[in-house]
């Protein structure tokens, strides 16, 4: 029995793990709709946490993964650990801390 899509090509998937600012939500939400893409998986967004509200919650072509980027080296996080405490202790600048306003 013949195939019903001989011949034919399924439409794309994204994949967006780089920057969430390179895409732009409102033509991948067209893209989908429109057949124009099969689906979408993201990891990266233009305004992060994703907010709750945002479509892409809820949309059934999208698969949103936890941004999780690298395994955690443990002897490597403990010296960045203990070097962030030296710092602290000095009362030097302490970088990648936690900014509660930006809700990350």
């Amino acid at each position: 029995m013949p195939s019903a899509c001989r011949g034919c090509r399924a439409a794309p998937w994204l994949i967006n793990v780089g920057r969430g600012a390179l895409l732009v939500e409102q033509a991948l939400l067209d893209a989908l709709d429109d057949g124009r893409l099969s689906g979408a998986t993201l990891d990266v967004f233009r305004h992060e946490p994703l907010p709750e509200a945002h479509p892409f919650w809820a949309h059934p072509k999208i698969r949103i993964t936890p941004h999780v980027s690298a395994v955690t080296r443990v002897e490597e996080s403990a010296a960045q650990v203990a070097e962030k405490l030296q710092r602290f202790e000095q009362g030097l600048a302490v970088g990648g801390t936690v900014d509660r306003r930006r809700g990350y």
